[in-house]
């Protein structure tokens, strides 16, 4: 049954396959005339610019990372030498998955504008076939890497069904790396950018959002392309690659008892990603929508993708659990797992939509309060992300349980934690097009900066508006998508250390102790929920002090360059676009090494029981935290395009220029802490696995 993981292969390589045709598609449409090639070429330069810089930074960190772990599989405090290998490769997959998404979505913004000019049905085709690009791309990378590893373990390493679920676990952490630097620093980047624009462009002086006279303007928008693209792709990526991996270890664990059921747990999540891949393709040719679309009709048009994918994806499991489950009495169980991540993932996103969206009540109410002055939207964006983590909470409760206990866990519990990493595996097994609804929003978004900025008529500007706003919610959906899946993920990573460490503590003689009456248990969950805290603050202290620079180089250059404001003189775009490069590659490393230091601080201090208390600590307060920057982040953004709209006073009101106060608070908390929490959840879980070696080795307690 083993052989079947070429299975995976082959369905990686197709999602590649189409990957590349989706990207020949965008780019055989125009890009329009040549201001906006010219916008757009300053875009691409900016963001390609940043990441090289970016991946040369990073690239130092992972040598030394690199060499530690040689010397710790040399000195068998690493299980194998494979790790080391292994850290790269994942290290590079992630980052190769941002960059192509990137390379295609600063390719595809100008495009995207141009083809809003003959209609919003096919502005939507190519936003959206560009995000499908970095969907199909992550998958199909993901799935590569995870199949090409097993085979080498398995017929060139000689490793057994647990020593393969052993080692692939710790896999994931160069994806982790790669993810978390790409995230923070990409986050950096766009919220500087983003607040340093809006602060002094639409507050100070008045003028709309993207307009050509904000020096920012392009940094506003090479920060899309960096943050909401490339750091996006790493993240999901790994994300995704995590959940098969925990998977594929606890079906190691939890079905030792026989050899069949063994390998065929470990396979499972495989084939489940490559029908999910073969779903998502489908799924994605049913995005379309009518020329008089509303904001209601085009979520419409994307629900209609993602959720039929998530059907279709469900339905082809079925066979796929009861052939290779088939000895297994929990086989159902396993499959009302899969179910129960795919619904969960769809429902999750639903009650984000529903608190960020203007379409509903609480962002309208949200903006409403604007009129009151920046003080009230403040309070209220607050209040209604601390509201908008209760489905999320109960959600990922309900998977839990259901997927705990419908696979054995009441008689078999490491068998029934399989069932909660098979339902992470489902809600991440469509990530194809769910990525793709979410990496279409910064392309929406640069398409109608780009619009504004070479001065298209009035109509292509409120389809490019329409675009733009739709994908603040999709971009809000994916990021709760993304911290749901993370909680269920990071709680089978959890899970797994705990196995790995109980093994290793017995060949030393000892045993553990994870009640909480056990002072290290007790003083990790502080430490981890205290990690949270102090990460988000370095984040968000990050984006303010970029931020503010951006503040006095945009009046600066109001002040000093003469005739910028009567369109007679061009700001030098590349001033900003330096600061905001070098604040964040500056500020993006002491948040990313806190996350790998803390966790091996940690555990040689209170040893591995102390290790267990922060991960807990860190997975509830991570998850919880996480949702509510998101949401209310999100809502923040779309009230004051609500307001923007003509609502509560329109733009120049005050109304408005309260609402660009919450959205500049808000900014850092949905595209910077917010989603970057969910990667540290799962890293300081990776990391303390590799690590739990040396921990046993030398911990005081």
């Amino acid at each position: 049954m083993e052989n079947l993981i070429w299975v995976g292969l082959i369905c990686g390589v197709i999602a590649l396959i189409f990957a590349y045709c989706q990207s020949r598609k965008v780019l055989s449409f125009s890009e329009g005339t040549d201001l906006m090639k010219k916008i757009s070429s300053a875009i691409r330069r900016g963001a390609n610019a940043y990441l090289k810089r970016q991946y040369r930074t990073v690239a130092i960190v992972f040598v030394i990372v690199f060499i530690i772990l040689i010397i710790l599989a040399a000195i068998h405090l690493v299980d194998n030498f494979f790790i080391p290998l292994a850290f790269v490769t994942g290290g590079v997959c992630s980052g190769l998955a941002g960059f192509i998404g990137m390379r295609i979505a600063t390719s595809a913004n100008a495009r995207t504008a141009h083809a809003a000019h003959e209609g919003l049905n096919r502005g939507l085709r190519v936003a959206f076939n560009s995000g499908s690009v970095m969907g199909f791309t992550v998958v199909g990378l993901g799935l590569c890497e995870i199949c090409l590893w097993f085979l080498v373990l398995h017929f060139l390493g000689h490793l057994d069904a647990n020593q393969i679920g052993t080692s692939m676990v710790m896999f994931g952490v160069g994806a982790s790396f790669m993810a978390l630097f790409a995230r923070v620093g990409g986050g950096i980047f766009t919220k500087a950018a983003d607040v340093g624009a809006d602060l002094v462009g639409k507050v100070e002086a008045g003028i709309p959002e993207d307009d050509p006279r904000n020096p920012a303007c392009i940094a506003d928008n090479v920060g899309d392309n960096v943050g909401d693209v490339a750091g996006m792709g790493a993240d999901l990526y790994e994300s995704y690659v995590g959940s098969i991996h925990a998977a594929l270890a606890l079906g190691a664990a939890g079905f030792a008892y026989d050899g069949v059921l063994q390998w065929n747990s470990m396979i499972l999540p495989v084939l489940m990603a490559s029908a999910g891949i073969i779903s998502a393709l489908i799924g994605s040719f049913m995005v379309k929508t009518q020329e008089s679309a509303d904001q209601r009709n085009l979520l419409a048009a994307l629900r209609k993708g993602t959720y039929f994918a998530a059907i279709l994806a469900a339905v082809i499991d079925i066979p796929l659990v009861l052939w290779l489950m088939a000895g297994a009495a929990c086989k159902w169980g396993i499959y009302v797992s899969i179910v129960m991540g795919l619904a969960g993932g769809c429902l999750i996103g639903y009650f984000t939509e529903y608190f960020t969206s203007d379409t509903y009540k609480p962002t309208k109410e949200l903006a409403e309060s604007a009129e009151s002055g920046a003080g009230p939207v403040i309070i209220s964006g607050l209040a209604l992300g601390m509201k908008s983590v209760i489905a999320p909470v109960l959600i990922v409760s309900v998977c839990v349980i259901v997927s705990f206990f419908g696979t054995g866990g009441g008689s078999n519990f490491v068998q029934g934690l399989y069932g909660i990493g098979i339902a992470a595996v489902g809600m991440l097994s469509t990530l194809g097009i769910t990525l793709a609804t979410d990496a279409y929003g910064p392309v929406a978004d640069n398409a109608g900066g780009i619009a504004e900025m070479s001065g298209l008529p009035e109509e292509v500007r409120e389809r490019t508006d329409a675009l733009d706003s739709l994908g603040n919610t999709t971009a809000a959906t994916g990021k709760g998508f993304a911290i749901g899946s993370a909680a269920l993920t990071a709680l089978a990573l959890l899970v797994s250390y705990v196995n790995i460490a109980t093994a290793k503590m017995s060949l030393v003689g000892k045993t553990m102790d994870l009640s909480v009456t056990n002072p290290a248990v007790l003083i990790g969950l502080f430490i981890g929920a205290m990690l949270v805290f102090i990460f988000s603050a370095l984040a968000m202290g990050a984006v303010q002090h970029a931020a503010q620079n951006i503040v006095h180089e945009v009046r600066r250059q109001f002040k000093e360059i003469p005739g910028i404001m009567e369109h007679e003189a061009e700001p030098d775009y590349e001033a900003c676009v330096d600061l905001c490069t070098r604040g964040a590659l500056k500020q993006m490393v002491a948040p990313s090494v806190l996350a790998i230091v803390v966790p091996v601080i940690t555990g040689i201090i209170l040893g591995v029981n102390g290790v267990v208390g922060l991960l807990a600590g860190a997975t509830v307060t991570g998850f919880v935290v996480a949702v509510f920057m998101a949401n209310a982040g999100g809502a923040w953004d779309n009230a004051k395009k609500y307001i923007e709209a003509g609502n509560f006073g329109g733009k120049g009101s005050e109304g408005h220029k309260a609402g660009v106060i919450g959205d500049t608070v808000g900014d850092p908390f949905k595209d910077t802490a917010g989603p970057s929490l969910n990667i540290l959840i799962k890293l300081v879980s990776t990391v303390s696995i590799v690590f739990v070696g040396l921990v046993v080795a030398i911990s005081i307690l």
